[in-house]
């Protein structure tokens, strides 16, 4: 688990650096879509996070991914025998290419209500012209798509008796939001819900700037400031199942593979969710420390 860990925080820091090199294969690999929790599914990539939770009143996708990446979901959508036009609302975990680049296309497609925390409003609306970082080569930029409703910290979205709350988890980008929600497993009592967490990002690179320096500015002002909001909202808390915007964060590949044998409870994960936000926050201190 350790060396897991270790390679995890290890992507996080250095995958945006490679995009320009070429989209990772884990990124636009298919996958089977897979139950987590009673309405909540799994239907990206490999490596590329999308959930759709299902409602009566009309479903819910929480992330468009790549521009390439609306076919994919679609297809794992339908698969699982659920129609592409009932997405009502979209949601996201981060305004970058690599979860907001489909969000025009979906949109199109479904009509579904497009809402976006404060932060990342703007950036969504400009294509990601308006990032933080941009321009820059780690940033491309996607087609620009409308948002409906700008959501605040804490904010709850609601659909057909399933209600998910938005935790702004800021730094990754301005807008970077956690999701969560409480939802029945297979297998558990009928009247116990599990605690289900979706991060959205901790990660950094070598172009976030942390603190003031003779060669650059911070990043944007209050960045350190956010990032340790984000790790002491991530503390707070309680998840028994750990999900996030990339499938590197909780140890996707590996849970599939024990999945035939274990079901949905592969997804059951306290302590993988502690270690996932221990490492992240000890890199974030070191390199502030550095800068």
């Amino acid at each position: 688990m350790r060396a897991a860990m270790s390679g995890l925080i290890l992507f996080l820091f250095l995958i945006s650096q490679n995009v320009m090199a070429g989209v990772p294969e884990e990124w636009t690999t298919p996958i089977d879509p897979v139950l987590i929790a009673d309405h909540l599914y799994y239907v990206g990539s490999e490596d590329l996070a999308s959930y759709l939770i299902v409602t009566p009143g009309g479903n819910i996708l929480i992330n468009a991914n790549l521009k390439s990446s609306p076919a994919l979901i679609r297809a794992s959508v339908e698969k699982l025998g659920f129609k592409w036009t009932d997405i009502k609302i979209l949601l996201n975990s981060q305004a970058h290419s690599d979860h907001m680049g489909g969000a025009a296309q979906v949109i199109n497609e479904t009509h579904a209500l497009n809402m976006v925390m404060e932060g990342d409003d703007q950036v969504v609306e400009s294509g990601g012209r308006t990032d933080f970082l941009a321009p820059s080569d780690n940033i491309p930029q996607y087609p620009p798509a409308h948002v409906d409703r700008v959501l605040h910290d804490d904010d709850k979205v609601q659909l057909g008796g399933f209600t998910l709350v938005a935790h702004k988890t800021a730094g990754h980008t301005r807008g970077c939001t956690t999701w969560t929600l409480r939802a029945h497993m297979p297998g558990d009592p009928a009247n116990q819900l599990r605690d289900i967490v979706i991060v959205g990002g901790v990660g950094f690179w070598s172009e976030y700037h942390f603190a003031e320096s003779k060669e650059h500015h911070e990043s944007y002002p209050g960045i350190a400031q956010d990032f340790q909001r984000t790790f002491s909202t991530l503390r707070s808390l309680h998840a028994d199942v750990f999900l996030g915007a990339h499938g590197g964060y909780f140890d996707l590949t590996e849970k599939l593979q024990r999945y035939p044998a274990l079901g949905p409870k592969v997804f059951i994960d306290p302590t993988g969710y502690q270690s996932f936000i221990d490492e992240a926050e000890q890199k974030f201190k070191d390199t502030l420390r550095g800068q």
